[in-house]
C-alpha cells in the first residue's frame, strides 16, 4: 500500500492530499529514509512524521484498503509521539 493512502486509511492524516504534501516536503521518513507519496509500505516498517508541534513515530502492524473509524488504530503501533 502507498504511504499516502495508508496515512489516510489509518486516519493519521485527514486527507490523502495531506499525505502527499507531507511526503513532498520531506516530513515523512520510512525506515530512516525520506519517502515519496508512492512509497510502498510493508508490515513492520517504521514511519516518522514531523508535524509543526512534534514528531509521531509508529510501526505498521497491518495493511488494509479500508477500515472503520474505530478500527483504524489497529493498523499501527505508536512508538513515540
Amino acid at each position: 500500500m502507498r504511504i499516502d493512502k495508508f496515512l489516510k486509511v489509518s486516519r493519521i492524516l485527514k486527507r490523502r492530499s495531506l499525505g502527499k504534501e507531507a511526503c513532498d516536503s520531506s516530513r515523512v521518513v520510512v525506515n530512516g529514509k525520506p519517502a515519496k507519496p508512492s512509497h510502498r509500505l510493508s508490515i513492520g516498517d517504521v514511519v516518522e512524521i514531523t508535524f509543526g508541534a512534534g514528531i509521531l513515530k509508529f510501526k505498521v502492524v497491518n495493511l488494509k484498503e479500508t477500515v472503520k473509524k474505530e478500527d483504524a488504530p489497529t493498523l499501527y503501533e505508536i512508538i513515540e509521539g
